[in-house]
């Protein structure tokens, strides 16, 4: 019986001591234990490289800037349609212009020549009201803009007061 009474102890000692590393981990600095008991690996995780963001598509660059464009110059379906499918006619011939990296002097020659022939295919598209607002957004975007707001809210104000 008195051996009972000392051996009692040990095993509630050892049975607390087993309980309490599973619990909290390994006191004594176990290198593949945490302090709440999860393990980790001998394997050090590498970090993998960051993805670059895929550049944009000529119709996506296109879908990204025509909610201004409409709102702006307030194009009604037909003429949206028209104004989309030559911005990404030209945005996409500009991108493979990018592409072939040519001289700068050549590259800006190609450019002013797409440029030209865009605004040629928007006015012959286009009624000339909306062509002209057109190209003062494209001059100055934030001046036409405020322009285009300012008519906006003159218009709002004449509705109201004649209805």
């Amino acid at each position: 019986m008195k051996n009972i009474i000392h051996i009692l102890p040990l095993f509630i000692v050892l049975f607390l001591t087993t309980e309490c590393l599973a619990q909290f981990g390994n006191p004594y600095g176990n290198p593949n234990m945490n302090r709440f008991g999860r393990g980790r690996t001998a394997i050090p995780q590498t970090q993998t490289p960051q993805k670059e963001p895929e550049p944009l598509t000529a119709e996506e660059y296109v879908d990204t800037q025509m909610p201004r464009l409409v709102e702006t110059l307030e194009l009604g379906p037909f003429e949206e349609a028209v104004m989309r499918t030559t911005l990404v006619k030209y945005v996409q011939k500009r991108m493979e212009l990018q592409i072939l990296q040519l001289e700068p002097q050549k590259m800006k020659e190609e450019f002013e020549k797409l440029g030209k022939l865009q605004n040629e295919e928007l006015e012959a598209g286009l009624p000339p009201e909306k062509y002209e607002a057109y190209l003062k957004l494209v001059e100055n975007p934030s001046k036409a803009e405020r322009e285009s707001k300012k008519s906006k809210r003159k218009r709002k104000k004449k509705e109201e007061t004649e209805g």
